[in-house]
């Protein structure tokens, strides 16, 4: 059963068992995480958008890889700059669990494209909270500090959330690294130096023009990293903004924001010519800017240069443009470049955050064993409530006759003998956890359910 979303499953004890002596079958459900994919660390842009998820597809491929018995519960990030699975997996099967996923991310979807096991890594349990953490707060950023990655991570969260394969590890892991990401930017300075991938983009128009004062910038595509770039752009001085999206609504919308200007999105090598800065930011898995289509700007533009900044994984413009005289072409890798001089104070803020990472995840690794602890209370207390239940209807016929008032309070005494004789051995096994000794809590369980 795939654990669905808002769910807090229970342990599982079998009702059915009534033998003396006999171990109880406790199906407490361990948990172990697993977290696999791929950045603009480990792979060029040419992997990384081969292994991209559009939303649909990050659905679909959920309800495939999570199976609610191997793979219990699972997420897709998939970004310009990453692609990464996290699941919840049965401790007893992580080998098969983390084969499942990384066949998941490097099989069908990316056959035509050699073996690319070589760019994957993977984390387990506390590294993989680790890294989502650093992740979270954009400590594992191409541009470290930039916002657009804690959203990302939430929508990718939403998804799971809405296609049924979140459940409750996903949530606490998730939430969690939601509250590292919070306490990061309140409690360091790397927001204030941050910088987006859009902004990295307007900067780099910038530093090629000295100025974008009286330029005009072409935006093709009207999405989030579209907004984000306008923005920029209308700080930047920018004096026109030409807007090309294939649903035109989206595109009017966007432009009467910015007071930009919507162009035909079929007629683009001719809006190509009246633009000096072109940012492609589309959704689209094809190229759609073409040679062709460049050859034929650069001509009308009588040999002025044009600049070309595509930050879409996929890729909007055909690599081979770049080879094209008076034009420039730039991707999301080469990005990297730009944001090179403020190295040095995003460094520092990051040893801070780094730190604020470093106590989470320990806060983390904690909640979980208070996660699993919480089961096995649970199984045991069950256990002796059908110990005492149990000798209750084995002694029951020497008691006679009783009024309901008696049976109830006699059903009370039961109860409140076994918080009693609980609650010393609840208390030893809270220490064992804090200690780290949960081995010590399972043996509690193992001592009554063989009771």
């Amino acid at each position: 059963m795939i654990v669905g979303a808002g769910t807090s499953p229970l342990p599982e004890v079998n009702a059915d068992y009534r033998g003396q002596g006999q171990a109880l079958p406790l199906q407490i459900k361990k948990m172990s995480i697993v977290l696999a994919g791929v950045s603009h660390k480990t792979a060029p842009v040419e992997v990384r958008e081969c292994l991209a998820f559009t939303p649909e597809a990050c659905a679909e491929g959920l309800r495939a890889l999570v199976d609610g018995e191997v793979v219990r519960e699972g997420l897709i990030v998939s970004t310009c700059n990453r692609v990464e699975v996290i699941a919840d997996v049965d401790p007893a099967r992580e080998e098969e669990g983390k084969e499942r996923i990384n066949n998941f991310l490097t099989g069908a979807r990316a056959q035509h494209h050699g073996d690319l096991s070589k760019h994957l890594y993977t984390h387990t349990n506390k590294e993989a909270a680790h890294h989502i953490f650093r992740v979270a707060a954009s400590l594992d950023s191409m541009v470290i500090g930039e916002p657009q990655i804690l959203g990302q991570i939430r929508k990718a969260y939403t998804s799971a959330v809405e296609t049924g394969t979140a459940g409750r590890v996903l949530h606490r892991l998730m939430h969690q690294a939601f509250h590292v990401a919070k306490r990061v930017r309140n409690e360091t300075a790397i927001s204030s130096a941050a910088v987006s991938i859009s902004y990295t983009a307007v900067e780099l128009g910038r530093k090629i023009f000295d100025t974008l004062e009286g330029r005009t910038v072409l935006l093709i595509g009207a999405g989030e990293m579209a907004e984000l770039s306008a923005r920029h752009l209308k700080k930047a001085g920018v004096s026109r903004i030409l807007i090309a999206n294939r649903t035109v609504e989206t595109a009017r919308k966007l432009a009467s924001e910015f007071n930009g200007e919507v162009v035909a999105y079929d007629n683009l090598a001719t809006h190509l010519a009246s633009a000096d800065v072109v940012i492609c930011s589309t959704g689209a898995t094809d190229y759609i800017i073409t040679p062709a289509m460049a050859r034929e700007a650069v001509a009308l533009r009588r040999r002025n240069p044009l600049f070309l900044i595509d930050i879409s994984v996929p890729r909007n413009v055909d690599p081979a443009v770049g080879k094209i005289k008076n034009l420039f072409l730039f991707d999301v890798d080469d990005l990297e470049a730009v944001i090179a001089s403020n190295i040095t104070e995003r460094e520092r803020e990051a040893a801070r955050a780094e730190r604020i990472v470093e106590a989470e995840v320990d806060r983390f690794e904690k909640s979980l064993r208070e996660l699993d602890l919480g089961q096995e209370i649970g199984a045991m207390k069950r256990k002796l409530e059908e110990i005492a239940q149990t000798e209750l209807a084995r002694q029951r016929r020497r008691l006679g006759d009783l009024t309901p008032e008696q049976e109830r309070a006699i059903e009370a005494l039961l109860i409140s003998t076994v918080n009693k004789i609980s609650h010393p051995v609840i208390q030893q096994m809270r220490r064992s956890a804090e200690s780290e000794q949960s081995d010590i809590a399972s043996i509690w369980v193992e001592a009554f359910a063989t009771a």
